[in-house]
């Protein structure tokens, strides 16, 4: 009988709601919940493809010991001995927990408890230090507390959004699409995109300012200035329910006009209109995200922001306020129950000694950390250099995600006992692992987490646990009883962690801190099975409500009110000959962190197959690299490989580059490790955003293309890069020596059965080589090779791999890597919902489908996600005007 289960989709902070419905023959199915309150039915790309992710291909089904298999009791028993015999011999502080943003909140929660409140230490942090901990540090010194003052609904409800750091339209999709409609239903609310990039987000803003990197502050700064010098602060807000107003326009007064041009690079023009719309427009909503997060000035950036929120008293009413964009599915989850190295559980503060007496007091525990731990930086160069004996990492990827990341691999490689937790067995971490224990994926483990608007939902099991594999909060509750703490850590569901959770939140609280979901409490089984989402907080007694914060004061430091912070921009100028460029890291569209779930869907891997770098044109002419050339970043840790794309959308001496690829999928693609450790003094939080680097002409001898049914094995070449495809695998590479026999080579990478000929060609005098491999009517591989970047039609290429070839002569065309007229090349694919090509949208556009709409009439392009209609409209655009000339 078919099922259908509400969940929540595991990627970035947006919270999607999710129905997951598993067929009778165990096909599952998924799509958004029209009920949810975060998409009202809205799935972004990745969100469509969950289904296509959740097979059990690279999943870790069994614990292991050094690489080897092992029962859950050895290895738990191993894990707990030799922590306890780390502690006992060096202290607490010799142990590190570093988790995730990907765990539930009772993981979570679980992990908190168990370091900080029985370990006694407070070395537990987490990647979503990466993402957004310079938001937390600004709400923490501006409001008392780490408080989202409004909701989702305020986007839709302002005359002015501005997006700063924000490319809401690939990071985070659904968002997106509600103000897009929104826009189109009141034509005269105004969007304003803040980034050096111009990303597809700027197709919906009617004011881009591509603003210098780094120099957030400066332009809010001067935006405080002008606020006050325009007489258009609340006066009556600020006098009742904020301090240091003063203090912080004394230092913005000394920030001129004219040197917010010089450090933002902006015209006059472009910065009086923005400033006097800020000022003009009552209701303005502000989104930040990691490109005001991650900095080394981040805090500042993100008070300069809130500074102009509190001064205009635009803040917890419905259409305004500042508004942090989170990068993770839980990273607010994880927030709440402490899982930063500086914070206890219940936005308590771990240097207040009331806080921690009253936590330990609630936990009944033997001894509470006393002091902040080691932030992730911080953490792991404790690893390097020994002070950490035994480190546990959860569901992430740092080897990857890290910066200085050769240093974090061979700290991780050097530390004398690491457990990891995670799904996926081959990671570039769970290589160094010396307990690897399984832990359940999304669609089979159960708990709670929260979105970016203070809303918790449920994900919920619908796929039965594969091998033995086990929830993560479970593992840890179980080497805490092994540890000598069963009595505090008895749980046997999550609902009764969840439960504790609730408590914690309302003990001793009477509307003293904002996190409070007392209502909760004493939750039972079926209750949190049938939990809709809702937003906190939700005291004992009070009804589901949705929230804002501030409208009227009730801030949380000790005297009531907001803090105004006197923010001094930092400066930017590090120009230095030997690493002219600036690099600035991110996310795409169809990937997700490191690869591990999205790195399985040949849908996601259409769009972009292969790790890049944007250019700008005039820089792509001094380097040398033309289209589809490759390029060598290089910082002073270390350098990186990618392919160029050459785009006016990227500003001169800047490059973009994205943080996904990884050792599995590419041969020098990992980007962090160009990436140095340099951190925000206030958050921790690495600064991915303004990286000086060298970038050059990679030479090659050789560039090919291949398809494959099989998984290529160990492709020996300078450059590689493997994906996901229709029927089996596609690869990119580069040689930069010669390789004697070709065919060879293809047997072996492609694993071709003996006996197999290739039917093919070599030339010479180009140095082209065309090889193709035949089993019967199928084709196991296409190698396509030449002394340039392979000119071959890649998704109808792709698309060989599931037709039949009993013709002779069509078998001889796929050698020569293009399609017959009776079979047009689709292009790149542009729409990865509907696998729509570039080729397919230019015809439809001069088949008469001149607008966005009439294209998806026509292909459904952008009909789904509606992340793609951005390119579309280029497209479009490019198109009509091309035929105008």
């Amino acid at each position: 009988m078919e099922q259908a289960v509400k969940t929540t989709c595991p990627y970035c902070g947006v919270g999607c709601g999710v129905i997951a419905t598993v067929a009778e023959d165990g096909a599952v199915s998924v799509k958004g919940d029209p009920d949810h309150p975060s998409n009202y039915g809205r799935l972004c790309s990745k969100g469509s493809a969950l289904a296509e992710t959740i097979d059990l291909d690279g999943r870790i089904l069994h614990p292991e010991i050094r690489g080897e298999p092992a029962s859950w009791d050895s290895a738990l028993d191993l894990v707990a001995a030799k922590f306890a015999a780390a502690i006992a011999e060096h202290g607490p502080d010799s142990v590190a927990f570093y988790v995730s943003g990907q765990l539930l909140t009772e993981d979570y929660y679980v992990a908190n408890k168990l370091m900080k409140g029985f370990f006694g230490s407070a070395n537990i942090d987490t990647n979503s230090r990466l993402c957004m901990s310079s938001s937390v540090a600004g709400h923490r010194r501006a409001f008392g507390s780490d408080t989202v003052p409004g909701t989702y609904e305020d986007l839709e409800l302002a005359d002015l959004v501005i997006l700063t750091g924000s490319n809401l339209a690939w990071c985070h999709p659904v968002l997106y699409q509600r103000l897009a409609a929104a826009k189109e239903r009141r034509p005269g609310m105004k969007v304003v995109v803040i980034d050096p990039r111009r990303t597809m987000t700027t197709d919906i803003a009617d004011l881009h300012l591509a603003i210098r990197p780094d120099t957030d502050a400066a332009l809010f700064v001067g935006l405080f200035s002008h606020l006050v010098s325009n007489n258009a602060v609340d006066q009556n807000y600020v006098a009742a329910h904020t301090s240091g107003f003063a203090e912080a326009f004394a230092t913005a007064a000394g920030v001129s006009f004219g040197e917010v041009l010089e450090r933002t690079g902006l015209p006059a023009m472009q910065l009086r209109e923005f400033y006097r719309l800020f000022t003009t427009t009552g209701k303005v909503v502000t989104c930040y995200s990691q490109g005001v997060n991650q900095s080394s000035s981040g805090t500042d950036k993100v008070n300069a922001i809130l500074n102009c929120h509190l001064a205009t008293g635009r803040i917890g009413r419905p259409g305004m306020g500042p508004f942090s964009l989170t990068g993770q599915p839980n990273a607010m989850g994880g927030r709440e129950v402490g899982g930063l190295a500086n914070m206890l559980a219940a936005h308590m503060a771990i240097e207040s000694a009331e806080d921690r007496d009253r936590v330990q007091r609630f936990w009944a525990s033997p001894v509470l950390a006393e002091k902040p731990g080691l932030k992730a930086v911080d953490l792991f160069q404790a690893v390097a250099d020994g002070r950490i004996k035994a480190l546990w990492i959860m569901a992430t990827n740092p080897v990857v995600s890290m910066p200085d990341a050769a240093a974090v691999e061979a700290a991780i490689k050097a530390c004398p006992f690491v457990v990891i937790s995670d799904i996926i067995k081959d990671t570039d971490t769970a290589r160094h692992a010396h307990v690897m224990l399984p832990s359940l994926g999304w669609g089979e483990k159960s708990g709670t987490v929260t979105n970016s608007e203070r809303r918790i939902s449920r994900q919920r099991a619908f796929l039965a646990a594969p091998g033995t594999t086990r929830a993560d909060w479970w593992q840890l509750v179980e080497v805490a009883r092994r540890m000598g703490f069963a009595d505090a850590f008895a749980y046997e569901t999550p609902a009764e962690i969840f439960s504790e959770h609730a408590a914690l939140s309302a003990f001793e609280n009477d509307g003293r801190r904002d996190f409070d979901i007392g209502a909760h409490v004493g939750v039972g089984q079926d209750v949190y099975d049938a939990l809709e989402p809702f937003q906190w907080p939700q005291p004992a007694g009070q009804a589901r409500t949705e929230s804002r914060f501030f409208a009227d004061g009730g801030f949380y430091h000790e005297d009531g009110k907001a803090h105004f912070v006197a923010v001094e921009p930092a400066e930017t100028d590090r120009a230095n000959p030997d690493y002219p460029f600036t690099l600035n890291t991110g996310r795409i569209r169809d990937q997700w962190h490191t690869m591990t779930r999205t790195g399985k869907s040949a849908r996601l891997s259409s769009h972009i197959a292969e790790p890049f770098a944007e250019l700008h044109p005039r820089d792509a002419v001094e380097i040398g690299v033309g289209n589809a050339g490759l390029v060598e970043i290089e910082s002073p840790l270390g350098s990186a490989v990618v392919r160029a794309l050459i785009t006016e959308r990227q500003a001169r001496r800047s490059i973009f580059a994205p943080m996904h690829w990884n050792d599995q999928f590419a041969a020098r693609a990992r980007i962090d490790a160009v990436v140095p450790a340099i951190t925000d003094r206030f958050s921790g939080q690495p600064a991915s955003k303004n990286v000086a680097v060298a970038v050059k002409l990679f030479k090659a001898r050789h560039y090919a293309f291949a398809v494959s049914q099989a998984k290529p094995v160990e492709p020996d070449a300078a450059y590689w890069a493997l994906a996901k495809a229709d029927g089996g695998w596609r690869l990119e590479l580069a040689f930069t020596t010669p390789v004697q026999h070709w065919a060879d080579w293809c047997r072996r990478v492609f694993t071709i059965p003996d006996g197999v000929e290739p039917l093919g060609y070599a030339d010479a005098p180009t140095g082209d080589v065309r090889l193709a491999f035949f089993d019967g009517t199928r084709l196991l591989a296409a190698f396509f090779l030449a002394c340039e970047p392979v000119a071959v039609a890649r998704n109808w290429a792709i698309a060989q791999l599931t037709a039949e070839h009993a013709n002779l002569r069509k078998r001889f065309a796929l050698v020569a890597g293009r399609p017959g007229a009776d079979k047009p090349d689709p292009g790149a694919t542009l729409c990865s919902c509907f696998g729509v090509g570039v080729n397919q949208i230019v015809a439809a556009v001069r088949g008469g489908c001149h607008s966005v709409e009439a294209v998806g009439k026509a292909l459904n392009a952008g009909t789904n996600c509606g992340s793609c209609r951005a390119e579309i409209k280029g497209i479009v655009d490019g198109c009509l005007a091309a035929a105008a000339e």
